[in-house]
């Protein structure tokens, strides 16, 4: 999927570049898999601001997506690729032999009218799913369950793939995206192939306005704010941090783990950050 670029005719399109949605087979989705999405801007039930530089955006359905990919042993055919506002990968509606229709990720490859199927007897071909007992190792998969049954969890951006590394026992060992080891029991489900829609990391935004369409709001270095709104505040002219880099309310910023002890941590052979080391 190239990247468009459009001549600099204004300021915001100096430097702006869109997808070109050439795989795009239709601009309105399956109402029946659309449910409304009620808009939070980063605040909990309470009310209170959890998550900041939220807020506005472009008003959105959303897509029910099928990561559990259940349909097991029936057959289903590609009927369209669509855009979907929530997420950076394309989707596609699969309808199934027995009239069913489900939203899936797109992988690279996949285009309508391809057969894709679920279960162990399914071929080692992009889109189709199964266990990862029933896969070969060396297989680039996405949409990789943690537990089974629960749908997948992990590798569903656009781009993003994982490799299956190894079998032993009752787990399998994958290589997520950002190069941690993982080892994931062997009757989790996973999809053959790459997420879709590799370019979107190479489309650049352009303007600050394109960003609220999609629900950020602006972002303010500490360092220029008043010494009472931040610890980085205050001083005349450019003033160093002075310390360490610390949050808006005191706690340092770099170098102190947040990740508290998990009981899949037992699961993590080596971490992205151990391997860059």
């Amino acid at each position: 999927m190239p990247v468009r670029i459009y001549k600099p005719t204004s300021p915001g399109r100096r430097g702006m570049s869109v997808a070109s949605f050439e795989e795009i087979t239709t601009d309105r989705p399956y109402k029946p898999l659309t449910e409304r999405l009620k808009k939070h801007a980063g605040r909990n039930n309470q009310g209170r601001i959890t998550t900041r530089h939220r807020g506005g955006g472009h008003k959105r359905l959303y897509r029910i997506i099928d990561w559990k990919r259940d349909k097991t042993g029936v057959p289903g055919r590609v009927q369209t690729v669509e855009y979907d506002p929530n997420r950076s990968a394309r989707i596609a509606l699969v309808v199934y032999r027995d009239g069913a229709k489900r939203y899936i990720l797109t992988p690279v490859g996949v285009r309508v009218g391809d057969a894709l199927m679920a279960g162990p007897d399914a071929e080692i071909r992009p889109g189709n799913s199964m266990a990862l007992r029933h896969m070969p190792v060396g297989t680039v998969i996405h949409n990789i369950e943690l537990y089974p049954g629960r749908g997948g969890q992990m590798v569903r951006s656009a781009g993003a793939s994982a490799q299956l590394m190894a079998k032993e026992g009752d787990y399998a060992t994958v290589r997520l995206p950002s190069g941690e080891l993982r080892r994931v029991h062997a009757n989790c489900a996973a999809t053959v192939g790459q997420v879709g829609n590799i370019d979107h990391q190479n489309v650049s935004l352009g303007k600050a306005g394109r960003s609220r369409w999609l629900g950020r709001r602006p972002t303010v270095r500490g360092s220029v704010m008043n010494p009472r709104d931040h610890p980085h505040g205050g001083g005349e002219g450019k003033a160093p941090i002075g310390g360490q880099p610390q949050t808006p309310w005191g706690r340092p910023a770099m170098g102190l783990r947040t990740r508290k002890r998990k009981a899949s941590d037992k699961f993590i052979i080596s971490r992205s950050r151990d391997r860059r080391r």
